[in-house]
């Protein structure tokens, strides 16, 4: 796999090519997700880096990644978190959560691979969705069980 550096615009573009991924494969309406919710401007990265880091990931998966039917790929937990280590700036964690959530929402499906990824994005980072329809995301805290029900009531 290829190193960009840490918090990177290929870094960032990479997690997005992975969000795309996730479920083995590219959907059309993943995809029409990144103009229709203004991901990439969110993010700060161009289409430009996004297609030129997608294709040098899609090319390293192929020489690692496990392909079980012709034209789908599956990701592992251990790359999944390798991967995720390029962010490290607590908001490029954050955005990148926020834009993994509405690209893997857009085809209305959630597979087993899209849900690794964001639950190990959320664990890995220390983040969690409070509303997942507006992908409001908050830095997971561990506080007492009734100090977590009143926050939640006051927000």
């Amino acid at each position: 796999m290829r190193h960009y550096t840490t918090d990177s615009p290929e870094a960032m573009s990479r997690i997005v090519a992975l969000a795309l991924l996730a479920d083995g494969a590219l959907d059309p309406r993943e995809i029409e997700s990144l103009d229709k919710q203004a991901i990439l401007d969110k993010l700060g990265i161009s289409h430009g880096t996004l297609d030129r880091v997608t294709h040098e990931f899609c090319d390293d998966l192929l020489q690692c990644a496990r392909a079980p039917n012709v034209g789908q790929i599956e990701l592992d937990r251990d790359l999944v978190k390798h991967l995720l280590d390029d962010l490290r700036a607590p908001e490029k964690q954050q955005q990148a959560l926020a834009a993994m959530v509405d690209i893997v929402h857009a085809d209305g499906c959630l597979n087993s691979g899209e849900a690794l990824l964001v639950s190990e994005a959320m664990s890995r980072w220390g983040l969690e969705l409070q509303h997942v329809s507006r992908t409001e995301v908050r830095r997971a805290t561990r506080k007492a069980t009734g100090s977590a029900h009143a926050q939640r009531r006051a927000a």
